[in-house]
């Protein structure tokens, strides 16, 4: 799910409402969901969104729990994540989110079945599953995700604050090139980071968004409708335009019909391009999986 996700929108309309009195789910006090250790579960908002989950993720790991009442796999699954989160010794914090009650949020994590978990780190998405897992299977994805993403994160606050946050000096660089609007400096100072630490995932995830994002801006959004049908290089275009707008199931369809239409070359060029747009995302993604049976049914 890395890079693709846009939560952007959400924090925009945190920090604008910051001074706002913030919703609780428990009267008289903080947001509660069963017995718990202090901070380990929190109900979470589209007002505080940005501080319970974006910015708490600088810290520490971030497992946000998409649910709703009416969703009977989410009482299954919810106590289980709560109860890891409270035996968790802060390694990660639970982040509980009603989806009918913050549509925001569902919108910016594509939720298209519940219940959906995301793990957040860095202020990005890192990975995430649907439907209900076994407390076994969930400790192993936590496991693998720290495995990751732990050394990136700067720890839980102690008592006296939050420690500092430790940064990497190069991403700082790329990142400013990029906020300056600088997409070619950024993409090579990325570029040039992967080629020092061939295994610095964040920097090589960064470089395939962005190479993605040059490429598509450049095409005309015309081409959705105009691209010949046997114009090879026109449909991963449009394809590219497609995804830029948010709309992953329409580009990866769009390819698979090159895929299935086509031999030889054509066809290899054409998945290959498929395989590569699915790195931007989570492999769990539900559409990633659709896409790749799809993609096996044309190809076999």
């Amino acid at each position: 799910m890395s890079g693709a996700v846009d939560l952007s929108a959400l924090k925009e309309r945190a920090e604008a409402q910051r001074a706002q009195p913030q919703r609780s789910a428990a009267p008289g006090g903080p947001p509660v969901s069963g017995p718990s250790a202090p901070g380990s579960v929190l109900d979470v908002t589209e007002e505080t969104f940005e501080t319970d989950v974006l910015a708490r993720s600088t810290r520490q790991l971030v497992v946000v729990d998409l649910w709703a009442t009416w969703c009977e796999p989410c009482k299954q699954l919810s106590p289980v994540l709560e109860r890891m989160a409270a035996s968790a010794g802060g390694q990660w914090v639970l982040a509980k989110v009603d989806v009918d009650a913050n549509p925001r949020i569902a919108q910016a994590f594509r939720v298209q079945s519940i219940p959906m978990v995301v793990a957040i780190a860095a202020g990005q998405p890192v990975a995430a599953f649907n439907g209900v897992r076994s407390e076994q299977e969930i400790t192993a994805w936590i496991g693998e995700i720290l495995s990751q993403v732990g050394g990136h994160l700067t720890g839980v606050p102690d008592a006296d604050g939050p420690e500092p946050e430790t940064t990497d000096p190069r991403m700082d660089a790329a990142e400013e090139l990029l906020n300056a609007g600088d997409f070619d400096g950024a993409l090579g100072a990325y570029r040039a980071i992967v080629e020092a630490e061939p295994d610095n995932v964040e920097a090589a995830s960064a470089a395939r968004n962005l190479e993605f994002v040059i490429r598509a801006q450049a095409h005309d959004p015309a081409i959705v409708e105009t691209a010949a049908t046997a114009d090879i290089d026109a449909q991963l275009a449009a394809a590219d335009v497609l995804l830029l707008a948010q709309q992953p199931e329409a580009a990866f369809d769009r390819i698979i019909e090159v895929v299935r239409a086509t031999a030889g070359d054509d066809r290899t060029q054409a998945r290959t391009r498929l395989l590569e747009l699915f790195e931007l995302f989570d492999p769990a993604e539900p559409f990633v999986v659709g896409a790749r049976r799809k993609l096996a049914s044309a190809l076999y």
